[in-house]
């Protein structure tokens, strides 16, 4: 039991939290293309609409937590610091605007004019999310 406790309180909270908004942009990315190919499957927009909208607030999370690590355990110099914080910001950025945008227009999957914008918008998410991971990868191997 103290191996554990010791693990959680020595190890940095970043690499833990993080794999959140990877994740679920990556599943939010899968669902929307999946609602591209059937036409009648409002659930699987639904899906994504639920997990681009945790992305969103995991971003958050993650981002608090990785300014912390950095601050403790690279004494705010990790490596490509400055350009993760500008990705992260976008990364929120456009996570959270689908999400409003979805959320005060339901229908918006559903008009030819944005079904395919939206669904972009997911793949730019999903993008930034990876890049970030890329990067967050060259802190800790190298």
């Amino acid at each position: 039991m103290s191996s554990i406790l010791d693990t959680l309180f020595n190890h940095p909270i970043h690499p833990l939290i993080v794999h959140f908004p990877v994740g679920l942009t990556g599943a939010a990315l899968f669902f929307i293309l999946l609602a591209l190919l059937w036409k009648r499957a409002k659930i699987l927009e639904q899906v994504a609409f639920a997990n681009i909208s945790l992305a969103a607030v995991s971003t958050v999370v993650a981002g608090i937590t990785g300014i912390y690590d950095n601050a403790t355990r690279w004494d705010g110099r990790a490596e490509n610091y400055q350009y993760k914080i500008v990705l992260a910001i976008l990364l929120f950025l456009v996570t959270t605007s689908i999400s409003i945008l979805r959320w005060r227009k339901p229908d918006l999957f559903e008009q030819k004019s944005t079904k395919y914008l939206y669904a972009g918008a997911y793949a730019v998410s999903f993008a930034l999310a990876a890049v970030l991971g890329f990067l967050g990868g060259i802190i800790v191997w190298g």
